[in-house]
């Protein structure tokens, strides 16, 4: 009686996807505190190096997955997003993270390597 087509034939409705902001309207909304910030290339670079180490399985998301294996004395790349949503679309789920670590692998070392590097060049907060 009620029912839409959609619910009458199995089929879920398809979700809204969100408008992609640019990285000039992220940088607006970011917090005061939130020093040194990737350069627009560095970002891309961080993101396609999040790809590739989620598909390998060589990342953590979460803070608290992040942090219980920092104190065990892992090594990775840390990486905060501008919003949790895109870093979680990053790595390729639709759960949004607000930190990622992305863990050294052979598949991708170079990629990981120029990103730590680029990381490292950044200046310290004040």
């Amino acid at each position: 009686m009620g029912r839409s087509k959609h619910q009458e034939s199995g089929e879920a409705p398809e979700p809204e996807a969100a408008p992609e902001r640019s990285y000039h309207e992220l940088v607006e909304n970011v917090n005061a505190i939130s020093r040194p910030l990737a350069s627009r290339k560095l970002t891309r670079k961080l993101y396609k190096c999040a790809k590739k180490a989620a598909k390998h399985k060589q990342i953590r998301q979460g803070v608290k997955e992040v942090q219980r294996f920092i104190n065990k004395g892992e090594k990775g790349l840390l990486s905060c997003g501008f919003s949790s949503q895109d870093l979680g679309l990053a790595v390729g789920t639709k759960r949004p993270t607000c930190v990622i670590m992305i863990k050294p692998h052979e598949e991708y070392q170079e990629a990981y390597d120029e990103c730590l590097e680029e990381v490292e060049a950044l200046p310290l907060p004040l």
